[in-house]
């Protein structure tokens, strides 16, 4: 009988994986229906301004130092193998072509997804559970356009601009610490670092973060709308979806690497570091 029960609960946690995905499609559908609308409304456009600034304004700081010390880390890990071969000309191609096309995305994206995912989740998911949402409802007003559109438009276009700040902040950190203390020269290190890095480089890091700031706005909100009552609910929604927009991010950087470095491949071919 026990692996009778085994398949059973097997199979209802399939089918509860299934239906759970399918609900967070609908619900994407639904966001995404409202977008053109958002964007041609007066009314819809007025609830942007608040979530420009929480999303914005109040992450700048916290991505900011992020992208500084990633810059930092990545000039003091490099600087001793490049230098010992003679290489470290060459250290700001390296450190700022990592930086500006995956670790300032990615890093951005994650920092969001603690931040901005998690208070979506917490804000939501207590007016979900004070039923706040079911009021707007009854008033005749869809919650999905007043509460999730804004937010999904509010981190799609906001995200780029996060991520320019931290590869702006992280070329700022490795060179301070290639120039400023292994001695590099600063005028080798921006030509070279400017040889390397192409408009390409630039397009692949914010074209993923614009799939970043997506997933985390819907993955946050979905969590709050379904959430369970209670604190504890809401307390388990935000971890759930921290952790899932943590995975969807990794998800996503995977699949756009490995089709963005087949696209240039197929155009221009190889592409050499040095």
């Amino acid at each position: 009988m026990s692996g009778v029960n085994f398949i059973v609960s097997l199979g209802k946690r399939v089918i509860f994986v299934i239906s759970a995905f399918g609900e967070f499609c609908r619900f994407c559908g639904q966001t995404i229906s409202w977008i053109i609308t958002a964007l041609t409304s007066t009314h819809d456009l007025k609830l942007l301004v608040p979530q420009f600034y929480q999303i914005g304004a109040m992450s700048v700081p916290i991505v900011s130092i992020v992208g500084l010390f990633v810059g930092m880390v990545l000039a003091v890990q490099a600087a001793v193998q490049f230098l010992a071969i003679g290489l470290g000309s060459y250290l700001g191609s390296v450190i700022n072509l990592s930086v500006v096309r995956e670790l300032g995305p990615v890093l951005a994206g994650i920092m969001l997804a603690g931040r901005v995912g998690g208070a979506m989740t917490a804000e939501l998911g207590t007016m979900k559970v004070t039923e706040q949402i079911d009021a707007l409802r009854a008033m005749g007003t869809d919650p999905i356009r007043y509460l999730v559109t804004p937010r999904f438009l509010a981190c799609l276009l906001l995200t780029p601009i996060l991520t320019c700040y931290a590869d702006i902040m992280g070329l700022l950190g490795g060179y301070l610490i290639s120039v400023k203390v292994f001695g590099v020269s600063a005028n080798l290190y921006w030509r070279y670092s400017a040889q390397s890095i192409e408009a390409w480089d630039i397009f692949c890091g914010l074209s993923k973060s614009i799939l970043f700031g997506g997933a985390i706005s819907l993955i946050g909100c979905f969590k709050g709308f379904t959430c369970r009552p209670g604190a504890e609910g809401v307390g388990r929604a935000c971890t759930e979806a921290f952790v899932a927009s943590f995975v969807a991010i990794l998800t996503i950087d995977f699949f756009m690497a490995v089709l963005l470095k087949s696209l240039y491949e197929a155009i221009w071919g190889f592409k050499s570091v040095f």
